[in-house]
This record gives C-alpha cells, sequence and structure tokens, in this order.
C-alpha cells in the first residue's frame, strides 16, 4: 500500500480540499496559493475547481482538463498541519 494514494476527497470553498489518503490520514489541503494561470487558468472558475474527483486508476487529485495535483505533496502538507497542530 502506498500511503499518500488519494482514497476520497471532497471540494471545500477557498480552493481547499478535504482528502483521504490510503493509510486513513485525512485532513484539509489549501490550494488558494496555486496561480490560476497556465495548466491551473481553468481554476480561476470556482465552480470548475468544485469539479475534482479521485483519478480511479492514479489515486490523484484531478479536474476535467486533466489538471492534477502530486498526491505526496498533499500527503506531506496534511501531516505538516497535524504535526504543527499537536
Amino acid at each position: 500500500m502506498v500511503a499518500w494514494k488519494v482514497e476520497s476527497l471532497r471540494p471545500l470553498p477557498g480552493y481547499r480540499l478535504e482528502v483521504t489518503f490510503a493509510d486513513g490520514l485525512r485532513g484539509i489541503v489549501d490550494l488558494s496559493d496555486v496561480p490560476h494561470v497556465g495548466v491551473f487558468a481553468s481554476w480561476a472558475d470556482p465552480a470548475y475547481f468544485e469539479r475534482v474527483t479521485v483519478n480511479p486508476v492514479t489515486k490523484t487529485a484531478c479536474w476535467p482538463n486533466g489538471e492534477d495535483v502530486a498526491p505526496d505533496a498533499m500527503y506531506d502538507e496534511v501531516k505538516q498541519r497535524q504535526a504543527s497542530a499537536a
């Protein structure tokens, strides 16, 4: 099992995602600082951002135009947030 594979996710206001990973880790990933240019230009529309799904093959957060976010980076962010909160 690869711990950082995404099992489920839910979009939240403010360009955030609630993510559950393969090892059961769950938390919030804040993507509000990602510039809405280049490959992420479609994210300028919050309704488009909310169309995020889990790719069933790669187990990553992905959007209809093919954008995705590195799941290991999301995993690390959640771990860091939890460590900071402890």
